[in-house]
């Protein structure tokens, strides 16, 4: 039976409600579960380090949505582009473990998929039914995203790392697309370790899945760039669901949002930038052309 409070949530937020109904572990109201002085991981792919990278991204959001909730912490990044499960594992020591943190995020399965028959197999039996190659000569062995994903928490774990699940988002904001019915399974199983573990879960994959619907735009990217790296709204989309998968509120959300409205303006300024740049760029690379052919 949903609570009062959660009745009224429904009816003003059912993103919201989704991603508090979805989590695993369930702080009480207001009850942030990471604290002031602790250091968070945030290991993932390019999303992730764009996540850091960029003005407004998911990760800088999240850092200053839990300070101004009195919650200061340290940042470890540790995102790559590219990288996939079998990477991620690869690099745990090195990326996560070294930096002894308290805390780690984990947002993975998007490239195991996207990347096709150079991505990592769900399950043995996915292993056997495709052929899989690798990217480049010195990526790691494969596995697959199961025992990757399992090894990486379990190792964690053994270090004291709590570990904070994320579903991967979506493969084109066209959710009937081919790469969003195989990145499915994925996403259930990291639901499923996450129940079975006790862990935190941020179900990205749901909340961006029902985003999608209500703003009912298709053929356009409302929250993506390029229908997987995340714009300005995206990476709000990704640290609101985060942040409450961690335990903030509704009014600590707010009070989150309220602090990113000067990244967000320093985000836009940035993306003029860069548009200018590429602008001037290929101006210049025309003008060169054309004196070449004089």
């Amino acid at each position: 039976m949903i609570p009062p409070a959660l009745r009224v949530l429904a009816r003003v937020a059912p993103v919201v409600l989704v991603s508090l109904l979805c989590a695993s572990v369930e702080a009480d109201a207001g009850e942030i579960l990471i604290k002031s002085g602790e250091k968070v991981s945030f290991l993932g792919d390019s999303i992730t380090a764009q996540g850091w990278g960029n003005p407004a991204g998911y990760v800088k959001l999240i850092v200053a949505g839990l300070a101004a909730n009195g919650v200061d912490i340290d940042v470890a990044p540790a995102g790559i582009g590219g990288h996939k499960s079998n990477d991620m594992l690869a690099r745990l020591e090195r990326d996560v473990l070294s930096k002894k943190p308290q805390w780690m995020t984990l947002s993975c399965g998007v490239n195991d998929v996207w990347h096709g028959d150079k991505g990592v197999p769900l399950d043995d039996a996915q292993a056997a039914a495709q052929t899989y190659v690798k990217r480049s000569p010195g990526e790691p062995d494969k596995g697959t995203f199961k025992k990757n994903i399992a090894q990486i928490v379990e190792q964690a774990q053994a270090a004291g790392v709590k570990v904070v699940i994320l579903t991967a988002t979506v493969i084109h904001e066209d959710l009937k697309s081919p790469e969003n019915a195989k990145l499915a399974p994925y996403n259930d199983f990291l639901r499923q370790l996450a129940r079975e573990k006790g862990l935190p879960l941020a179900d990205l994959n749901a909340i961006f899945q029902e985003k999608i619907k209500v703003a009912n735009q298709p053929g356009k990217n409302v929250f993506t760039m390029d229908g997987v790296h995340m714009n300005t709204e995206g990476n709000k989309v990704m640290a609101i669901g985060v942040l409450q998968a961690v335990g903030l509120d509704l009014e600590q959300i707010t009070k989150a949002q309220m602090a990113w409205k000067p990244m967000e303006a320093e985000a836009v300024e940035e993306a003029k930038k860069v548009a200018a740049a590429k602008v001037a760029a290929e101006k210049a690379a025309a003008e060169k052309g054309a004196a070449a052919t004089k």
